[in-house]
């Protein structure tokens, strides 16, 4: 049986997107707010390209069995 090696770290990204959420929560309906969101909505879509590219670098080790 191959060794599958799952990350349980969540990525820096995503933790910043959160972020911007939080705080974009706290603001009243406005530019400053949409602009936050959008801001997270970028942040999470690096987090998502990071991560493709991270499974795209790996060997697929359940080829060799």
């Amino acid at each position: 049986m191959g060794l599958m090696q799952t990350s349980t770290e969540t990525s820096v990204w995503l933790l910043q997107a959160r972020d911007c959420l939080d705080e974009a929560r706290r603001l009243k309906p406005g530019p400053e707010r949409n602009e936050l969101r959008e801001t997270a909505k970028v942040l999470r879509e690096i987090a998502r390209l990071e991560t493709a590219s991270k499974a795209a670098r790996e060997p697929d080790r359940r080829q060799r069995s």
